[in-house]
């Protein structure tokens, strides 16, 4: 079969959804580069570079595509790098589409079109569009949290008609969505959480993995609860994931990237800087992330 099953599936295990460090306003490519190694020793199957949580909607379209070429290059083939590279404008993800494979992206990740969002044909045609453009696999994003734009069933019965178009990161929060969407795709449509609280509900009814917030300040956790699951330990797997979820509740108590760049601050890995319209937590929120971090082990 092709797809998840075949030879354009993506990576099976946990793929970080990795931060974009700044220092001085500009991206701080020898902290990205320390966290990249960090990431691959301690069994990160694959990095999502530029996403939701790399901060791309505050970077430029050419500093989007230099993180993309730098993590490329540094990775080196050990893992697979998938490129967030999704627009509200088609026209705008094709080019990005384009860049992203110029430098040296293995996939990419593209998310619904945001604030003006689209009809269903609209949403369809859209990913059609970006599709055509690109010969290597897609991942979808569907996050309605942020979009306001919804993948449903009827939708990825369209989609995953289209060969390039390999899988979906599953954001809803909606486990009976996701049900639904993997009694359809039947195997041959690969399923990723992207949610850090529903990985081992997902993998329950055959995912391939996650894309994780977690995964940055713990890496070989999220890591080993895919990698359990997929080889029959699910009491393992559920330990873990239930252990990790007062940290995951905490990494996601003000809008992500902002705890989990606070997090990986705390741990001496990047500064505390974004670019504006995302600022420095709320007193009160930093300490009980400091709690769970400690609680976990992480400080």
């Amino acid at each position: 079969m092709r797809k998840g099953s075949g030879d354009m599936a993506i990576f099976e295990g946990s793929g970080v959804a990795i931060i974009t460090p700044f220092a001085d306003g500009g991206v701080d490519y020898g902290a990205l580069g320390a966290l990249l190694e960090w990431q691959v020793a301690e069994g990160t199957d694959a990095v999502v570079v530029c996403g939701t949580t790399g901060e791309a909607s505050t970077l430029t379209d050419d500093e989007q595509i230099e993180v993309i070429r730098y993590t490329a290059d540094l990775i080196g083939g050990r893992v697979p790098v998938i490129a967030g590279v999704g627009s509200n404008f088609t026209e705008h993800g094709v080019s990005l589409t384009k860049r992203a494979e110029g430098a040296g992206a293995d996939a990419l990740l593209h998310v619904t079109p945001y604030y003006n969002k689209a009809s269903r044909r609209g949403l369809v045609e859209h990913f059609k569009a970006v599709a055509a453009a690109a010969s290597l696999p897609i991942l979808l994003y569907s996050v309605a949290g942020r979009t306001g734009m919804n993948i449903d069933p009827a939708a990825i019965d369209e989609l995953m008609k289209i060969e390039n178009i390999v899988g979906v990161k599953e954001a809803s929060g909606n486990i009976s969505q996701v049900v639904e969407i993997a009694r359809r795709a039947g195997g041959g449509f690969d399923l990723y959480s992207g949610n850090d609280d529903m990985v081992v509900p997902l993998l329950s009814v055959g995912g391939k993995g996650v894309i994780s917030v977690l995964a940055n300040v713990a890496p070989r956790d999220t890591h080993d609860m895919v990698r359990k699951f997929l080889d029959g330990d699910a009491k393992g797997a559920c330990e873990i994931q239930l252990r990790a979820k007062p940290l995951i509740d905490a990494l996601f108590c003000e809008v992500n990237p902002i705890p989990v760049k606070a997090a990986l601050y705390r741990m001496g890995k990047c500064r505390y800087e974004y670019r504006l319209p995302l600022c420095p937590m709320e007193g009160a929120n930093f300490a009980k992330l400091e709690k769970e971090m400690r609680t976990y082990g992480l400080i």
